[in-house]
């Protein structure tokens, strides 16, 4: 996939979570338990963030195009799986479906977005060593 196409799931990404955090903030705070918010804020929040990430990664001068393309994933479907996941879980109460198998989900989008984050740091650290 062209890493432009990120920069435009990265927006995508900050759109929602600005309309989740909308609905989160006003919609929401009287029919969620208070656990359930704050689990609501923690995945716009992570939504928020990678979003931006992935809106300004493809302007960094990568040379190794593999590696883009497995950090760009990497934030992608972390971002899914995690803030996806979470969205879910915390408004059950509200959709009534049954979504307990997506549990074991979030702490797998963590892992691949600390996988990304660890191959960038890698290739940086490689980068101002030996360039």
């Amino acid at each position: 996939m062209k890493i432009i196409y990120f920069t435009a799931l990265g927006a995508l990404f900050m759109f929602l979570g600005v309309a989740l955090g909308a609905l989160g903030s006003h919609a929401l705070s009287d029919r969620l338990s208070p656990s359930a918010l704050n689990s609501f804020e923690v995945a716009v929040r992570y939504l928020l963030i990678h979003g931006m990430v992935l809106v300004f990664y493809a302007q960094l001068p990568i040379a190794n195009e593999s590696l883009q393309q497995f950090v760009a994933q990497g934030f992608l479907w972390g971002i899914i799986l995690f803030s996806g996941s979470i969205l879910v879980l915390s408004t059950k109460a509200l959709h009534g479906w049954s979504v307990g198998f997506l549990g074991p989900v979030t702490p797998v989008g963590g892992l691949i977005l600390l996988g990304a984050w660890g191959a960038l740091f890698v290739y940086f650290l490689k980068t101002a060593f030996y360039a």
